[in-house]
């Protein structure tokens, strides 16, 4: 379940101030939830980062919003309260928070077209109308990503299928299987017998071993190829297996999987994209951005 819009959090956060209580900020966090009605799996809902939860950045930056916007006060260090102007405000709008009502407000206004660089232009980053700054951050990396993705996968589509096999391999190893470079390269493409294209290790002993398929099939493949799949493992009295395809598996191929002994690892072309992402496989880092909030615990204290 998608996590509430930036403008619901506005809404939320001035409405939960309405009984004139100061509260601290750390309070806003439940308080908002509430107000909400979040379910447990929207407030552990993490940015792209993972280090943060979606719900206590929004509230964050709620905060941040409507203070800009004069509509409540910090009366001490890390407390903050609504105001006569936020409780008219409310009245005035039905008592919701929206973009073009905020952006009436001279010193918001201002304050956005200063963090604009000057010359305040519609849709650009610190817009409420698009989220809180990290959520903006977090869209843009999906989709870059995104497209990363569909460019890789496009790429070892056209590749040759000697290389193919070579990537396989090169992704197992980034992922910690295959023991060494030398051992995953004598194994996989190999060893077809039975349809298994090869066979690498679990790990860098070779305690137990995976046996792999990888094609790079145009067509959706079904559960008939799968359960050939098994079926060779069967053959080799093995227990786990990964195939790999450039395109995309059936349900009936997924579901098969799910009801048999033996652990076999279904992965499609967006999936093989996504792992070689993950593992720096075949991209490399053109920037790298880190971004950092105030540290309130530490203005709170007393020297």
């Amino acid at each position: 379940m998608a996590i509430p819009a930036f403008e619901d959090y506005l809404t939320a956060f001035l409405n939960v101030l309405t009984d004139g209580t100061t509260r601290h900020r750390k309070d806003m966090v439940g308080g908002i939830a509430d107000k909400l009605n979040l379910k447990p799996e929207q407030m552990r809902e993490t940015t792209a980062s993972g280090k943060y939860t979606k719900h206590e950045t929004l509230v964050h930056w709620a905060n941040i919003f409507l203070y800009k916007a004069g509509l409540i006060d910090r009366p001490k260090r890390g407390f903050i309260k609504i105001n006569e102007k936020g409780t008219a405000f409310l009245k005035k709008h039905n008592g919701r928070v929206e973009k073009k009502a905020l952006e009436q407000i001279p010193q918001y206004s201002d304050w956005l077209a200063s963090m604009k660089g000057g010359g305040a232009k519609e849709e650009e980053p610190v817009s409420p109308e698009l989220g809180a700054p990290e959520e903006m951050i977090d869209s843009g990396y999906q989709k870059l990503r995104a497209a990363l993705a569909h460019d890789i996968l496009q790429a070892v589509r056209e590749c040759a299928p000697r290389f193919f096999e070579q990537l396989v391999v090169d992704l197992l190893l980034a992922m910690g299987y295959g023991g060494s470079l030398k051992d995953a390269g004598e194994t996989v493409g190999r060893t077809g017998d039975g349809g298994i294209d090869g066979i690498i290790k679990e790990d860098k002993l070779g305690l137990d071993v995976i046996y792999v398929q990888a094609k790079r099939w145009e067509n959706v493949v079904g559960r008939p190829i799968v359960q050939a799949f098994a079926g060779s493992l069967e053959g080799q009295r093995a227990k786990k297996g990964v195939m790999i395809t450039t395109s995309t598996f059936t349900s009936d191929a997924r579901e098969f999987v799910k009801h048999i002994e033996k652990k076999i690892v279904l992965i499609d072309g967006r999936e093989l994209a996504e792992l070689m992402i993950d593992h720096n496989l075949g991209v490399s880092t053109v920037a790298t951005y880190e971004v950092k909030k105030i540290d309130s615990d530490y203005f709170e204290e007393e020297i």
